[in-house]
This record gives C-alpha cells, sequence and structure tokens, in this order.
C-alpha cells in the first residue's frame, strides 16, 4: 500500500484537539516550561533532603525560636519577618500576571508599569533575604555552625542551617535571576521591540518563571519556617 504526497499533506494539515494541533507550541514557551521542569526536580531533591533528615532526627530546631526576629524587633515576633517576604513576593506575582494581561491587549505603558513594580518586588524580597541572613549570621548561624538547640534542648547538628542556607540560596539565585530577566525585558518594552515584533509573547515567557519562583517558595517556606 502506498500513500501519495497529496494524501501525506492532507493527513499533516488534519486539525487536531479541536482544531488545533497538539504540539502548535511556541518554541521558546516550550523550552521554559523543560527549564522549568528541570529545576523542579533540582528543588524537589534539595526539600526532599531536608524533609529525610528533618524526620528521621530525634529533635530538631523550632522555627518559632529561630525566626522570631524582624527590623526593630529583637526577638517575640516569630514568623512575622517571613511572613512580609512571602507577602511581597506573592504581590510581585499579582504584578506580574497584570503585566502579561497587558502584554496580551499590547499595552505597552501598562506592561512597562506592571513590570516595574514587579522589578521592586524582587528587590524588596531580596533585601529582605539579605537582612535575614544577615542577623542570623550575627546570631552565629552559617555552613557548618549552627547555634540554635533542639526543642528538646539537646545541642542541634548543623544539618539545619546548612540546608537553610543552601536552599534559601539557591532559591535567593533564581529571584536574582528572575529580577535581572526583568529588567532586561522592561528596557526592551521601553525601546519597543516587542512592538515591533507584534506581540509581547516574552512577558508571558520570564512570567512563567517568576511564577515558578513565587510556587517554590510556597514549599520552602512550609518546610522550613513551619514544619
Amino acid at each position: 500500500m502506498t500513500t501519495n504526497t497529496s494524501e501525506i499533506d492532507e493527513i499533516k494539515s488534519t486539525p487536531w484537539n479541536g482544531g488545533r494541533s497538539p504540539f502548535n507550541v511556541e518554541y521558546g514557551k516550550m523550552m521554559m516550561w523543560f527549564f522549568l521542569l528541570s529545576d523542579a526536580f533540582t528543588f524537589s531533591g534539595l526539600l526532599i533532603a531536608y524533609g529525610a533528615l528533618r524526620f528521621s532526627s530525634v529533635s530538631w530546631p523550632n522555627p518559632d525560636e529561630v525566626f522570631q526576629s524582624a527590623p526593630g524587633i529583637h526577638g517575640g515576633a516569630p514568623l512575622v519577618f517571613v511572613g512580609i517576604m512571602t507577602f511581597i513576593l506573592i504581590m510581585s506575582s499579582v504584578t506580574m500576571v497584570l503585566a502579561v494581561e497587558a502584554g496580551h491587549r499590547k499595552a505597552k505603558s501598562e506592561v512597562s508599569k506592571w513590570m516595574i513594580w514587579t522589578i521592586i518586588g524582587g528587590f524588596a524580597f531580596l533585601g529582605c533575604q539579605a537582612w535575614e541572613w544577615t542577623h542570623l549570621h550575627h546570631e552565629g548561624a552559617w555552613w557548618g555552625a549552627n547555634p540554635f538547640l533542639n526543642e528538646d534542648g539537646t545541642v542541634a547538628s548543623t544539618n539545619f542551617t546548612n540546608l537553610f542556607f543552601t536552599i534559601t540560596g539557591f532559591h535567593g539565585f533564581h529571584v536574582f535571576s528572575g529580577v535581572v530577566l526583568n529588567i532586561i525585558i522592561w528596557i526592551n518594552v521601553l525601546g519597543g521591540t516587542y512592538e515591533r515584533r507584534g506581540h509581547y509573547d516574552m512577558i508571558e515567557k520570564v512570567g512563567l518563571y517568576w511564577h515558578f519562583v513565587d510556587l517554590v517558595w510556597v514549599f520552602v517556606f512550609t518546610f522550613f519556617y513551619l514544619v
């Protein structure tokens, strides 16, 4: 049985999934999804390692005692500061959604405005994380050093601080990278790059990355500050 060229062309042109090919995905967006999937495996491995060590230990430092300070508050305010950090990051995700929506309407000025707010939110989060790291370091916490006692009063291992600084640092690097990407995209918006292209797809691509960073923080927050 043979198939002529016209039949092959007809098969190729046959619509799927309600008139849209299941493979009709913009290349850059598909590559971003592949990158985020691989990055999710990395974060999952780190958090699984933390969970395995945490729950295999007889006792562990109490997060309410470790994270109880904020600028101007020296203790007695557990999780207040990290709550502020989380709120800032979530709000930056909201502004990114608004930037993507404005991009769909090709509203250049609105895209620029919401991108600026997203960048400000990213810098604010990084500033909060820098303060937290500095404060913990002044208390004696660092890689290989853990001044906090376990909940039962016993001396804690350095697993807690080693994993805390590694995982939050890795996440902070992602936030920093996202801020840099957002700044580059914002400059392109101001320069009219996407207007000349006729679409703002790049806003959506970088938005996927930013939402991923937000989602990962939810898990980091849960593992380190709540459990």
